[in-house]
């Protein structure tokens, strides 16, 4: 099921919208809170954004520049304006599509399925794994090779990526050495246990960095596990 968000204050569209796409078999996801755009996104994982351009804080130009710096997943602006200044801006600032308001919702899901279907059915190039991958709070930023936290930002290598995913998406449980072994280097017998250990390392020393500590258990035997100590940090 895709999952699309909508961050729009008018709270009668937001609804409409999200009834419409419900309907249709989409997972609507509705942003409240305006001054946290960004971390919604990346806590969500949406594939596609519905954006309307005039919010409280800032406006929904500010809010695709956020997006663009770690995700590229469609985004479609929608707008009462109806100037073509507005609709340069909404495409120079990384949107994909302009939606005047009023709107015709048969035309909204037409869209919305024709962008869904560039980026993830037939027409996409290669399928791709969501690239922002969020643990309460601790974000990693695949593409990027980042990881942050409460603003602390720290820069991973190739592998010290790979690895960080791993944990993450086994959070509190164990990654064992040969699923670690095999996201690093496709092939176990290229590496041993000591090459491991040394790539482990240097996460907990980038997790340091941000003032994340103590968060990778060594399971004696097994492998690793991401514990979520941070939850409680001030």
């Amino acid at each position: 099921m895709y999952k699309i968000m909508i961050v729009e204050d008018d709270d009668k569209i937001a609804s409409i919208l999200g009834g419409y796409l419900d309907k249709y078999g989409y997972e609507p996801i509705r942003v409240t809170d305006y001054r946290g755009v960004k971390q919604a996104f990346a806590s969500a994982e949406p594939h596609l954004v519905l954006l309307d351009i005039n919010l409280p804080q800032y406006d929904g130009f500010y809010w695709c520049r956020q997006i663009r710096t770690i995700s590229n997943v469609p985004i479609l602006f929608l707008s009462a304006r109806v100037g073509e200044m507005d609709q340069v801006m909404a495409i120079e600032n990384g949107g994909d599509d302009y939606i005047t308001k009023p709107f015709h919702l048969e035309v909204v899901m037409a869209k919305i399925k024709s962008a869904l279907r560039r980026t993830y059915g037939e027409y996409a190039a290669v399928p791709q794994a969501a690239d922002v991958i969020d643990v309460e709070g601790l974000t990693l930023y695949r593409s990027k090779g980042a990881l942050e936290w409460k603003g602390r930002r720290t820069e991973l290598s190739r592998n010290e990526t790979k690895l960080a995913e791993e944990l993450m998406r086994r959070a509190g449980q164990i990654a064992t050495r040969e699923q670690l072994l095999e996201a690093l280097w496709d092939d176990v017998s290229f590496v041993d246990d000591n090459t491991l250990n040394v790539n482990v390392t240097r996460v907990r020393k980038k997790l340091e960095e941000i003032g994340i500590e103590k968060a990778i258990d060594t399971v004696r035997g097994q492998g690793y596990r991401l514990l979520v100590t941070w939850r409680e940090m001030p």
